[in-house]
């Protein structure tokens, strides 16, 4: 038997997304200023990269919890 779609807490569980993607973000930010001069520039840019993503899936969580607070 399936389980019933229960969407009550969604709008909970995408913030929680949210704020750990912007904590992973400036977790990175603090890695790049303290090793700057420690790190090549191939490993720079793959994490510029990374968060760079991040910042787009936390424009997705937002859209997405819009949506969910309309219903």
């Amino acid at each position: 038997m399936a389980k019933p779609d229960n969407r009550a807490d969604n709008e909970e569980h995408l913030q929680e997304h949210i704020d750990q993607t912007q904590a992973n973000i400036q977790e990175a930010e603090n890695y790049l200023d303290e090793h700057a001069d420690e790190i090549s520039v191939n490993e720079r840019q793959t994490i510029e990269d990374k968060n760079h993503r991040r910042k787009e899936s936390i424009k997705g969580f937002i859209d997405e919890k819009k949506d969910e607070a309309e219903q």
